[in-house]
């Protein structure tokens, strides 16, 4: 009798202990944070459909910033979504475009401090091969008068823009919502709307000068590393904190006024001279005069002591 209910207790403590432990597992489970796509491989012209779930909320509004990089490591396009009230979130990227080369793309998305990636194949349609059609039957040609080919220039317009005559210029949009992304997270957080002058200024710098130039595209691949690093921090505490953002506004508008000078920029050595200009120009306003006022007003308390 006593040897039985050993036993049966034993087996009563097993039990309660492998449940205890599926339940650990299960909870490690549930990620706070998701990102996936609607198919496994693309090519060029599909939609891809990137969708997601958040788990926690936070206490105030914020996008999910997703960036889709290449296999060689480029930020092929950036995108802002806002989830709704369940945590849920989609967006709709098309393949092609900046994409291309063949691979396995990666997505990383991140809400708030929270990071999650995933991925997906590309294939371009050049290494598809397209189906040969029947050889048709020769039929005597009616002679026509041939239209004059039309040839656009192509131009590499980043997410946000699309090329018109050869010039990269801004989508427009009959709701002034918040676009999906490519531009300036802190510039739309701080001037409200990525249809504000100063965020589609800085969109058209990037796509017509900066990235129709090898030095340019370089700059630019390692600025968004950086960038994109700790934009979406510095954008959500704008959002918190009207005083802050009145505080970014303000040292942000002189740098975006001197840029204006890469308008002018249209060769490789005119981008190089101007953007070292520019970079110049910013370092003696907020580094240099900074520091020479500081040295005159040090200098004038001490001569009056």
């Amino acid at each position: 009798m006593k040897v039985s209910g050993f036993l049966a207790f034993t087996l009563l403590s097993i039990s309660i202990l492998s449940f205890g432990l599926t339940g650990a597992v299960n909870a490690q489970s549930v990620l706070p944070l998701s990102v996936s796509t609607d198919a496994t491989a693309y090519t060029t012209g599909n939609s891809i459909e990137i969708s997601g779930t958040i788990k926690d909320l936070a206490q105030f509004e914020q996008p999910v910033v997703l960036m889709i990089v290449s296999p060689d490591g480029n930020i092929v396009t950036i995108q802002q979504v806002m989830p709704d009230s369940s945590g849920n979130y989609s967006v709709t990227v098309k393949a092609g475009g900046t994409m291309n080369s063949s691979g396995e793309y990666e997505i990383r998305a991140q809400y708030g401090a929270q990071k999650i990636t995933g991925t997906f194949d590309f294939i371009t349609s050049d290494s598809t091969p397209e189906p040969v059609a029947p050889t048709p039957e020769p039929v005597a040609p009616t002679p026509e008068p041939e239209p004059t080919p039309v040839v656009e220039e192509m131009v590499n317009c980043g997410p946000g823009t699309e090329s018109v005559n050869g010039i990269c210029q801004v989508i427009q949009t009959e709701e002034p919502e918040e676009e999906k992304g490519g531009g300036c997270l802190i510039a739309t957080a701080t001037y409200g709307s990525e249809l504000a002058p100063q965020v589609q200024m800085l969109r058209e710098i990037r796509d017509n000068q900066l990235m129709n130039t090898e030095s340019g595209s370089a700059f630019m691949t390692t600025f968004n590393e950086a960038y994109y690093s700790f934009s979406p921090i510095i954008a959500d505490m704008e959002r918190e904190s009207p005083m802050f953002k009145e505080i970014v506004k303000a040292g942000l508008t002189p740098m975006i006024s001197t840029l204006a000078i890469m308008e002018n920029a249209e060769s490789e050595s005119e981008v190089l001279g101007l953007g070292l200009s520019v970079i110049a120009l910013n370092l003696g306003m907020y580094i240099a005069a900074p520091a020479l006022i500081a040295m005159k007003v040090n200098q004038q308390i001490k001569s009056r002591k």
